[in-house]
């Protein structure tokens, strides 16, 4: 099953902050339910016309259309796609061409190519496919990225509760895209904070999704401007979205890990303004 429309989330400015509840932060940048068995379901934000969103084969073979909302006769006409795997091992169909992703590895895929599908691969169950698409004005080679292949970096300090293992799959220097930039950060037992200190990048568009987070426990996302911080409490596999001009950083109740995505004006990992834990409010 596919949905023929995309929900839209339409873009949003600071000034918005200071008067939203619980329930309206929720509603303007949580996507709570990414993976649905038997179903792409997908979500588009105007921050950067990024669509995002999961497929989850369960048995069937999920095909990836067009959609009235980005006006075009197939998904990637005019837009490219990440692929990370977070569930059991799968395979991504695109023009006839088989990928086998298990869990973690990375699969770019450009513009221009007409079909996609979706399944789990032979005597496997339990595939699941993160999604994120940005807009594309060429075409690069698909790619796909096996775990650890990647660039590696250690970052963090088990004495501040953040040591973490970042790969960056689709990036300036690995795999190439038009806009996205993609990768995986997975936290060492006993750490809890990532990107701390937090950071904006007015630049780009970035949104996280949590995993491997186990079900009692709870990832409080933070947000907002500086000195305008707000949270959101995130359960596993949910996403949330990052507007260029929000900071974006979150601790848990354990560790787990998440996908980051990036789309906008550049695709420099390190162009990021630091927002120091002490201007924090």
């Amino acid at each position: 099953m596919t949905e023929t429309h995309i929900p839209q989330r339409y873009a949003t400015n600071p000034a918005q902050i200071p008067g939203m509840t619980t329930q309206d932060l929720r509603d303007t940048y949580l996507i709570p339910d990414v993976f649905v068995p038997g179903e792409i379901r997908l979500t588009y934000t105007h921050h950067d016309r990024i669509v995002l969103g999961g497929a989850v084969p369960a048995g069937a073979v999920l095909e990836l259309g067009g959609y009235p909302e980005i006006r075009s006769d197939y998904f990637l006409e005019h837009r490219e796609v990440g692929i990370i795997n977070v569930g059991g091992t799968g395979t991504v169909t695109a023009d006839g061409e088989v990928y086998t992703l298990v869990k973690g590895a990375c699969l770019y895929l450009g513009r221009g190519i007409k079909e996609v599908s979706f399944a789990d691969a032979s005597g496997e169950t339990g595939a699941q496919f993160y999604l994120f698409s940005a807009p594309a004005h060429t075409a690069y080679p698909s790619a796909l990225v096996s775990p650890g292949e990647g660039t590696v970096r250690e970052l963090g300090d088990q004495l501040t509760s953040n040591r973490r293992t970042l790969n960056q799959y689709i990036h300036e220097n690995g795999v190439k895209s038009c806009q996205i930039v993609m990768g995986v950060t997975e936290l060492h037992p006993g750490s809890m904070w990532n990107t701390m200190p937090a950071h904006t990048h007015d630049r780009r568009t970035e949104c996280y999704l949590y995993f491997d987070l186990p079900e009692d426990a709870r990832v409080i996302h933070l947000m907002g401007e500086r000195e305008e911080t707000r949270h959101l409490v995130i359960a596993d596999r949910q996403a949330v979205i990052s507007p260029s001009w929000s900071l974006h950083s979150g601790v848990g109740t354990s560790s787990y890990t998440f996908i980051w995505a990036m789309a906008g004006e550049n695709q420099a990992f390190d162009d990021m303004d630091a927002a120091p834990v002490t201007d924090l409010r």
